[in-house]
């Protein structure tokens, strides 16, 4: 019967217990920093932009290598044999598979799959300070005082959430970059990091396993009463943090109870073979020197198992002073590396939807300097793209015959960025919410570079 005039009659529907999908759905929003009547205005503003559309992703996953420090572009991808001592270096060159295109002699193992990279010669910016051009080279961005933009891992996290139990964005061992975070966006869509090094003796992930006395019937109590809490708190509270922290939570849980994804965060399962085509195995220096290739492995393994963004740091490269002494070391473990990443992502099929990109937040001075060393050098370096949608087998752009400018083809770190969103099947021009409810266009300015798309 309809309630009495001047009465009031509970609504049981305000009662009702969420479902999976409204706790699904909140802890979504949560965790991208919006409240939902920012989450709708967002969605109409986009609605509305002319020539607005779905794109079609060709990359599902990326794994991106980082060479932090400033990676000698001369040494590696762009040797210049003819050119002065003091410029060319001392390192001999090796033909690669591509006709009239070679590498270092560092690089011959990479050299052997350049037939299904794209070598771009002629990457630039003008930032010669680590931190701005580490900004610049992960977020698309110039650096601001004003805003610190989100890592091209955070915006894929922020735009695509997680798939199966693994996080969207993991950093191997740990994020080498305070840019390689969220930025405006929500603390949410930061990366996931393993904490250590996988090539490490005894290797595990930390948080990865259950508390010394909690088994997983204890596990599943706590799961529950922790909704009953969270229940009561999204009914009372106002603002989003119990949104985002429950998408924290729900994270963990998943990681915590799902058996495939704790086993993506080990090398247990990979044969001898595998490991030996990633420059692993062996005893003494050629063991301490593969143990390298493990962060490359669990990298293939983390995409494998639904990671969509993956980000490995390997390397110091940073040698002002006693430049070949420095990199020497490191780039035949980087080169096996790689060169086994490469030809294991396309002996599974794996390539083609996994865009493999190795960058570094500059290169390095074409000349040597007095110490012996190379410094920081952004006018012109060289950056890897393979798979997800990238043309195999060519060189894009070039460098002058010191390569200090670019000669051809410069690309700017927007139209970079901007080509990568769109193998994402992101449009880069679209708007995301900084604090203020300031809309920010995921890059600003640039194009997409046919030249670099299969």
């Amino acid at each position: 019967m309809p309630a009495a005039p001047g009465t009031w009659t509970a609504d049981p529907s305000h009662f009702r217990r969420p479902n999976r999908r409204d706790f699904v759905a909140a802890g979504f929003l949560g965790g991208l920093g919006l409240t939902l009547g920012q989450m709708l205005t967002l969605e109409a503003t986009q609605a509305a932009e002319p020539g607005a559309k779905k794109l079609t992703a060709k990359a599902k996953s990326v794994i991106h290598v980082y060479l932090q420090g400033g990676f000698a572009h001369m040494d590696s991808y762009d040797p210049k044999p003819d050119a002065p001592a003091e410029y060319r270096g001392i390192l001999n060159t090796v033909q690669t598979k591509l006709p009239g295109v070679r590498f270092s002699e560092h690089m011959a193992k990479t050299a052997q799959v350049a037939d299904k990279l794209t070598i771009v010669r002629s990457m630039t910016h003008t930032e010669v300070d680590h931190s701005r051009g580490e900004h610049s080279m992960f977020t698309g961005y110039r650096p601001s005082p004003a805003l610190t933009y989100p890592s091209l891992g955070s915006v894929v996290s922020q735009e695509f959430g997680p798939r199966k139990e693994m996080p969207p964005y993991i950093c191997v061992p740990t994020p080498g970059s305070q840019y390689m975070g969220s930025g405006y966006l929500s603390n949410a869509c930061g990366p996931f990091a393993l904490g250590a090094d996988p090539g490490r003796p005894g290797f595990s992930v930390r948080d990865l396993s259950l508390p010394g006395g909690v088994d997983d019937a204890r596990f599943a109590d706590r799961r529950d009463w922790k909704s009953l809490v969270d229940d009561h708190f999204a009914r009372t509270e106002k603002d989003d943090a119990p949104a985002t922290m429950d998408s924290f939570y729900q994270r963990a849980y998943g990681l915590l109870s799902s058996q495939s994804a704790r086993e993506a965060f080990s090398l247990k399962g990979e044969t001898e073979a595998t490991k030996a085509l990633y420059g692993m195995g062996g005893t003494g220096v050629a063991a301490l020197r593969g143990s390298g290739g493990a962060r490359f492995l669990i990298a293939r393994r983390l995409v494998e198992a639904g990671a969509r963004f993956v980000t490995v740091t390997y390397g110091a490269w940073d040698t002002h002073a006693y430049h070949y002494r420095g990199i020497e070391p490191q780039m035949p473990t980087l080169d096996s590396a790689f060169a086994g990443l490469i030809t294991d992502l396309d002996q599974r099929g794996m390539l083609n939807d996994t865009l493999v990109i190795v960058n570094s937040e500059f290169g390095r001075t074409p000349k040597i300097n007095a110490g012996g060393g190379r410094d920081h050098w952004p006018r012109v370096f060289s950056i890897l793209l393979a798979g997800g949608g990238i043309k195999r087998g060519q060189v894009y752009g070039a460098s002058d015959a010191l390569a200090a400018e670019p000669a051809d083809k410069p690309l700017g770190v927007e139209d970079y960025a901007h080509t990568l969103y769109h193998l994402l099947g992101i449009d880069g021009r679209k708007d995301l919410m900084s604090p203020g409810n300031r809309p920010q266009p995921i890059v600003a300015g640039g194009k997409i570079v046919p030249g670099l798309l299969s």
